[in-house]
């Protein structure tokens, strides 16, 4: 076991792209078809149910507080209705079939079947070796969940498992920053690398007039200025929180070792691209406006 210090930014490199390919599913015409299949036809309901059903059939006060940036109102829309359409572990099942058809859909069966992908998959569940329960409820939920034999669906699960360890810590050093989660996505969008405001009135159920009185509270802060861009203090703050946030996520990529994490970077990055090549991602998910 490698026990050395990172250079602080690698396991937030190494993350970004497995995140993305984590992330695919949630933009996949295979997600809609799988859990239309049974029954769960509602977008919201698709989103609140693949991603909380490790945690079993919770109540919405559970996912939104696990979610953190998503109005209460909208999750108690779905959550618990959705489990009375179909079971957390039905769930889970055609979340796995998305899964395996999306990847194969984006990367191609040759890639899916290769060495490279069954090398990322043995690297990722080691990195996941390193991970903390503590404190983290989705990360926890779903590690108690069984690893796929296939390695193109083994990946896909370590890098759930890494990207919902840096998530429950990101919540974190968001509380610390005293961001509640709309002021959260309205710096990150402001950063330029966040979900534009349409996509987050539509799948987060904020209103317009919701994050316009956010954006008034972090002018009164000084984090952003009239322009509702970030200030050299909000700048500042948003990499504090991304600082602290690969403090508290530094255990999983020390544990694989300086070379395995960039041979996992160097890997999830070619089926990233690829992914995004193929039209993962809607065009307009990520801006300012």
């Amino acid at each position: 076991m490698t026990t050395a210090a990172l250079e602080p930014r690698v396991g937030r490199r190494c993350h970004n792209p497995l995140n993305s390919l984590h992330a695919a599913h949630y933009f996949s015409p295979d997600l809609g078809k799988e859990l239309a299949a049974i029954g769960v036809t509602h977008p919201r309901a698709v989103n609140f149910a693949v991603r909380a059903a490790a945690l079993g059939p919770v109540g919405p006060g559970a996912v939104t507080a696990a979610f953190y940036n998503y109005k209460h109102e909208l999750v108690a829309e779905h959550v618990p209705a959705v489990w009375r359409t179909a079971t957390p572990e039905q769930v889970l099942a055609a979340r796995a079939r998305a899964v395996d058809a999306t990847l194969r859909r984006l990367l191609g069966d040759e890639t899916v079947a290769s060495d490279g992908m069954a090398e990322a998959a043995r690297l990722a569940l080691r990195a996941a070796e390193g991970c903390s329960r503590a404190a983290r409820p989705l990360y926890s939920a779903h590690a108690d969940l069984p690893v796929p034999e296939e390695p193109h669906l083994a990946l896909w699960h370590a890098a759930t498992l890494l990207r919902e360890h840096r998530g429950d810590g990101h919540l974190a050093a968001l509380m610390s920053a005293e961001l509640d989660g709309l002021e959260a996505l309205v710096t990150h969008t402001a950063t330029g690398r966040g979900m534009t405001p349409s996509w987050v009135f539509t799948t987060r159920g904020w209103t317009r007039a919701e994050w316009d009185a956010a954006a008034g509270r972090l002018r009164r802060r000084g984090l952003l200025d009239a322009e509702d861009e970030l200030t050299e203090r909000g700048l500042a703050l948003r990499e504090e929180i991304e600082a602290q946030t690969d403090r508290l996520d530094r255990a999983p990529y020390e544990h694989l070792g300086a070379e395995g994490v960039a041979r996992l970077t160097e890997l999830a990055v070619g089926f990233a691209r690829a992914a995004t090549a193929a039209g993962a991602y809607p065009a307009d998910l990520i801006g300012r406006r």
